[in-house]
């Protein structure tokens, strides 16, 4: 299919969408990146212009992993939504987003034991569902720059696990607070509800371990003590399970996903009411999303397994890892996918849905500057397309 042009009336990356009660103008959405700007975990002044210039007037953004109690970290300088200076210090950037009519979801995030020692509250072990520590193959990137080691997680007791839940319902409630228009639950990529989700992790033999109803047990507790303190069109959910990333392997990644689908399809029949969305990223984000190295999955095994989930899944659908304009416009247009998002390359291109909607030359990035702490250099210093041309309209509303 043409990536500039669709059937009549069929869908496009630019066509709307009526997401919960959002009213999208398009499909094209940031997607949750760690940028490590946060200084001391407080969302500064840098992030305001970094989200507004992303922003467009009827857009989706989903903010970077924002930790959800001090236990949570696993980058440095990134921000938490925990404590009330957190809250204020959000809500001066959520402002600079509904200025330019988009509308802004927190992804919550907890890391597990994809942590270290230096990141927790008296140099304590990080927390897991397990005591097996991420193997050698990973490093992880310390305050000063340098990469180490992953260290010896501990086991969280049965008995520990309820606060841990609690501490997402308060984050849920105080992004809300800081006027965020829902949360995302992070579920995926190696982080701590991947690692009770996935057999290759996850060792328990409590009621969090074992079956898939057991290994699902922690996601759902988090999304029921969520959706009952903000409501189910805040909330929303992101799975990976067929990505490896920080050793998140599954025996049997298409049973998971549609374990974890069925569940929260069970769930929103007997709530009533929708999640705002399920979002799923593509296998390809193994090869291309860490090391731009290596090949992509079969794109078989690939459609197979999205768009099981796809047809599997009664609501909203979103994809992402590695997406290109066709792509995108493919995946929207031949009902793959709901809506898009899009992670590096809006990095480098703060206007990125005018560029794919014209269809223009798009900035290449610097991956170099992606975790450095300056506020301006890799973060909000890449060109517009108005900047970069004589175009009359650069700017032009979608």
């Amino acid at each position: 299919m043409a990536d500039n042009a669709t059937t009549q009336g069929s869908n496009t990356l630019f066509s709307p969408y009526k997401m919960a009660k959002f009213n999208l103008s398009h499909r094209v959405v940031l997607a949750p990146m760690t940028r490590c700007r946060a200084l001391n975990w407080i969302p500064q002044a840098a992030l305001a212009e970094y989200y507004a210039q992303r922003s467009t007037p009827g857009g989706f953004l989903i903010s970077e992993g924002t930790l959800i109690s001090p236990t949570a970290p696993g980058f440095p300088h990134v921000p938490g939504i925990y404590s009330d200076e957190q809250v204020e210090a959000w809500r001066n950037i959520v402002d600079a987003v509904h200025a330019k009519g988009s509308i802004i979801f927190c992804q919550l995030w907890h890391v597990g034991r994809a942590s270290h020692p230096v990141y927790q509250p008296g140099g304590a072990p990080p927390i897991s569902s397990t005591s097996k520590p991420i193997s050698a193959r990973w490093r992880i990137l310390l305050p000063d720059g340098s990469y180490g080691v992953y260290p010896e997680p501990r086991a969280l007791s049965t008995s520990e696990i309820p606060e841990i839940v609690q501490h997402y319902r308060q984050a849920a409630i105080n992004a809300i607070r800081a006027g965020f228009d829902g949360i995302e639950i992070h579920g995926a990529h190696g982080y701590l509800i991947d690692q009770f989700l996935k057999d290759g992790i996850n060792d328990r033999t409590d009621e969090y371990g074992g079956s898939l109803a057991n290994r699902c047990r922690f996601l759902m507790q988090v999304v029921q003590a969520v959706v009952s303190a903000i409501g189910a069109e805040r909330v929303a959910v992101r799975i990976s399970p067929a990505i490896d990333h920080l050793d998140a392997i599954d025996s049997d990644p298409l049973k998971l996903g549609l374990a974890v689908v069925e569940r929260l399809n069970n769930f929103q029949k007997e709530l009533g009411r929708k999640l705002t969305y399920l979002h799923v990223t593509q296998p390809r984000y193994t090869a291309y999303g860490q090391t731009e190295s290596g090949r992509p999955g079969s794109e078989e095994e690939e459609a197979h397994l999205m768009q099981n989930l796809r047809k599997a899944y009664e609501g909203t659908f979103m994809c992402s890892g590695g997406f290109t304009r066709k792509l995108g416009m493919e995946a929207v247009a031949e009902g793959h996918a709901d809506l898009v998002s899009y992670g590096r390359l809006f990095i480098s291109n703060p206007d990125l849905v005018l560029r794919l909607k014209l269809n223009a030359p798009l900035t290449k990035y610097n991956r170099k500057t992606f975790y450095t702490q300056d506020p301006v250099i890799g973060y909000t210093d890449y060109p517009f397309l108005s900047k970069e041309s004589e175009t009359k309209e650069p700017r032009a509303r979608l």
